[in-house]
């Protein structure tokens, strides 16, 4: 079970001490929402921002690219220090090429999905990615409310996994707190990505520690995965 805070929750003012608080927190990623104005109707930061944070931390940088023209980014986050570069199956058609130029940068490859969007639509590409990411708020701002109706495609993300023998990890983002990722672990969820529920936390090394503690005890055992 990963815990990975949400740096679209941080204070924008102070990126630096909010990377080196996420650093110490116990979390073993960071998670890192691009936004481009066009998918998605917000702007949050660049590849130079997680140039000028990677040197501050160790955890594993989870970049969501929430872009309509992710191909242009591809290349700078990889260089930047991107250590996973998560692309929409909204994209459609350019999906599969996109997989490949990730994979060619030499970085892992993630694959998400709105909660508009049917969870069969990822399922041609679950043997080229190793994570499912399930978005459960529309995408765009933090600090939204968890929307309940995308438990299924957890579960359904979760099922093909075991069928198929893969090895992707499934993650979960929006509004995730102490309550959601309970139910999220139950539906088989391995990932966490929580924003406000940590950052807001003026110690988020117990909010975090907190949250594994659920995040282990609902585990249903379904993978035993490793970054």
């Amino acid at each position: 079970m990963i815990i990975a805070p949400s740096l679209l929750a941080a204070n924008f003012g102070q990126l630096a001490k909010e990377t080196g608080r996420a650093s110490r927190s116990g979390a073993q990623w960071l998670h890192l929402d691009i936004m481009d104005g066009h998918f998605v109707p917000n702007i949050s930061f660049g590849p130079q921002v997680v140039k000028t944070l990677r040197p501050l931390s160790k955890l594993f940088f989870d970049v969501h690219l929430m872009c309509s023209k992710p191909e242009i980014l591809l290349q700078p986050f990889a260089q930047a220090g991107a250590d996973q570069i998560i692309i929409h199956v909204e994209l459609g058609e350019a999906v599969a090429s996109l997989i490949w130029k990730i994979r060619a940068l030499g970085k892992k490859v993630g694959l998400a999905v709105n909660p508009p969007t049917s969870i069969a639509l990822i399922q041609p590409y679950l043997a080229q990615i190793d994570l499912v990411l399930v978005m459960t708020v529309n995408p765009g701002f933090g600090g939204q409310s968890f929307i309940h109706e995308c438990l299924p495609k957890i579960q359904q993300a979760s099922e093909w996994r075991r069928e198929k023998n893969l090895r992707y990890r499934v993650e979960v983002d929006g509004g995730i707190n102490n309550e959601t990722i309970a139910e999220c672990a139950g539906a088989g969820a391995d990932t966490f990505v929580a924003g406000t529920a940590l950052f807001n936390q003026r110690n988020m090394r117990a909010a975090v520690a907190r949250m594994q503690k659920i995040a282990d005890a609902h585990d249903p055992g379904l993978a035993d995965l490793k970054i």
